[in-house]
């Protein structure tokens, strides 16, 4: 990064959301290619989602590629910004605790979850989801997620273990034609990522599961 571009560039800006998501992909990207350790992501990726300012989030891509690090750690165009609105990522952190969403609750089109020494568990049978395609990114370090989808969706599985695993359940039958989407992606290191695969809720199964 040159001096111009940090003259230019104002680190004391407060970072946004859409920041810091575009550095942790930067960063994700560089564990994959084996430039960064997963340790080193690990790190990484808890400051990035943690950071407040620019100022914060340029050192964590400042011995990556230059273009690339300029482009994740400065601030978005008024384009970038009025493309990347209708679908801002919601996150959750979970460092050593839990994190269960079950029941009626509303998924966004994009939702990352990151979970250290911690248990996750998403449950969308009952889910409201807000757009065609939703993309839930987990990424676990040491760390348990259970994803449980009805059977009534398309999924696609995308994520990357390393000594870890996306396990995917295989459906018991195809989707409905226009079915909504749920692309799962993210990082599994030293953590097991459970996709799981059941029956949409109806009253009766609502009420055989509470009493038993």
């Amino acid at each position: 990064m040159t001096d111009s571009q940090d003259k230019n560039t104002p680190v004391d800006l407060r970072a946004s959301d859409a920041d810091r998501e575009r550095v942790a992909d930067r960063l994700r990207e560089a564990a994959v290619d084996g430039r960064i350790t997963m340790h080193e992501l690990e790190d990484r990726l808890g400051t990035a989602y943690t950071a407040m300012t620019h100022a914060e989030l340029r050192p964590l891509t400042r011995d990556l590629a230059a273009s690339d690090a300029d482009a994740s750690a400065s601030a978005p165009t008024k384009r970038e910004l009025a493309s990347s609105t209708p679908a801002r990522w919601r996150r959750s952190i979970v460092v050593m605790s839990g994190l269960d969403r079950r029941g009626r609750w509303v998924v966004p089109a994009r939702f990352s979850v990151f979970a250290f020494w911690g248990g996750v568990t998403l449950d969308l049978r009952e889910a409201s989801l807000t757009a065609p395609e939703t993309v839930i990114r987990a990424d676990a370090v040491m760390a348990g997620v259970e994803i449980i989808v009805p059977d009534d969706v398309a999924v696609l599985v995308e994520g990357v273990g390393f000594m870890g695993a996306f396990d995917e359940a295989p459906s018991t039958a195809p989707p409905p034609p226009g079915a909504p989407v749920i692309r799962i992606t993210g990082i599994a290191f030293w953590a097991g990522i459970a996709v799981k695969r059941t029956p949409t809720f109806t009253p009766k199964r609502r009420r055989d599961e509470l009493t038993t």
